[in-house]
């Protein structure tokens, strides 16, 4: 029999709720995809792209007009500038990319911290590096990291620290507060971070988002995640970035080549033209909050308990004064009994914590919010 590299990876939970909402014809508010339609402008340029020709391999960094215009982005947005030609590249995804990343300097024994919950990707590769998870439960309602913890769990064995703002699948944000605290615990150390960005254009309330990019120790440590399939409804093209500092992308660079070695050339020849209009990803906030609140005043009235999200297009609810039963079998039972999907929380959380409460993607059309709400008011 032969031995898994992963033995204690199975289904995931969004392959089963997945399955599950199908099978029941369920209103579907786990994964985290809109089911509206991307930018009219930005598929006339896809199909430009192709009906140009430009549809043999792109170079392995991606093409540099796209890089480039990441630079500038990145540079108008946080005031740091990444070098197109060494800086940045174009990755089938973000998951992609970390995954790329982890597998770049992740050996044997190394020691990663990851805080949870955390994003289901994170954890299996750096188990098939061999390199060993240190788990944080973020605490509390609002999912704050605990510094003293963080800082009393750093050792000479810690090689590499994910963080993730805005967060999934809590929909909290980190601070300026917190990312100083991060700079200062990680100040004369080598370990390397792996910042989970892609959200970066949902952040809600008049709050900024605080990228690495921002803080000058923090950048020359880290590499930046990103997602263009996230930012622009198009989460089906499977394509995002990285950013780093140059020692740190070279060595990224020769893992990249050898799991896609480039990524779709008339796509990324669409998006590099839409970044060309800020506008285009600047109104997101604003975009997605007003779905946020929508949702929040549809179920106004239900005995769920309420904190609204920060950022991303997740909304956590806190069932607790409904029913004592755990979440994962309240969220198979909403779907078999009330025909409606959402995503328990505590499949993320150590050693599976749970706290009652399921999350709801409300990157969805008004119509189906609306079917929702009607849903969850009965509950």
């Amino acid at each position: 029999m032969m031995d898994s590299k992963l033995p204690n990876v199975g289904t995931t939970i969004f392959t089963t709720i997945g399955k599950l909402a199908h099978k029941h014809n369920a209103v579907n508010l786990s994964q985290g995809f809109p089911n509206f339609g991307a930018d009219a402008a930005l598929l006339d340029l896809a199909q430009q792209a192709i009906s140009s020709g430009h549809n043999q391999y792109a170079p392995m960094q991606g093409i540099y007009s796209l890089r480039e215009v990441i630079a500038d982005k990145i540079e108008s947005l946080y005031g740091r500038y990444y070098h197109p030609e060494n800086e940045i590249t174009i990755t089938a995804s973000a998951t992609q990319g970390i995954f790329t990343a982890i597998s770049a300097f992740i050996k044997p024994n190394d020691e990663v911290v990851v805080f949870k919950p955390a994003y289901d990707c994170y954890e299996p590769a750096i188990e098939l590096c061999g390199g060993i998870v240190v788990p944080i439960q973020l605490e509390g309602a609002n999912f704050k990291i605990q510094w003293d913890v963080f800082k009393s769990t750093i050792s000479h064995k810690t090689k590499m620290v994910i963080i993730n703002t805005p967060h999934n699948p809590t929909g909290t944000i980190l601070s300026k507060e917190d990312m100083t605290q991060l700079q200062l615990i990680l100040e004369g150390t080598d370990i390397i971070v792996v910042s989970d960005e892609v959200y970066e254009h949902l952040v809600f309330d008049g709050n900024q988002h605080e990228s690495v990019a921002k803080y000058k120790d923090l950048a020359t440590r880290s590499i930046i995640c990103a997602s263009f399939g996230k930012t622009f409804h198009v989460t089906g093209w499977k394509m995002g970035y990285c950013a780093a500092p140059k020692e740190l992308m070279a060595e990224f660079q020769k893992v990249h080549q050898y799991v896609v070695f480039c990524v779709n050339h008339p796509m990324q020849r669409a998006v590099a033209e839409y970044l060309r209009t800020p506008e285009n990803y600047l109104g997101l906030n604003q975009f997605y909050q007003q779905k946020r609140d929508y949702f929040l005043s549809a179920i106004e009235d239900s005995r769920f308990i309420k904190t609204p999200s920060a950022g991303t297009y997740f909304q956590v609810l806190d069932y607790s004064k409904i029913t004592v039963e755990n979440d994962v079998a309240y969220a198979e039972r909403l779907i078999r009994e009330y025909k409606i999907a959402s995503i328990p929380i505590s499949v993320f959380n150590l050693n599976k914590q749970d706290n009652q409460q399921l999350r709801f993607c409300f990157a969805k059309t008004e119509e189906t919010l609306d079917k929702a709400a009607e849903i969850l008011n009965t509950l």
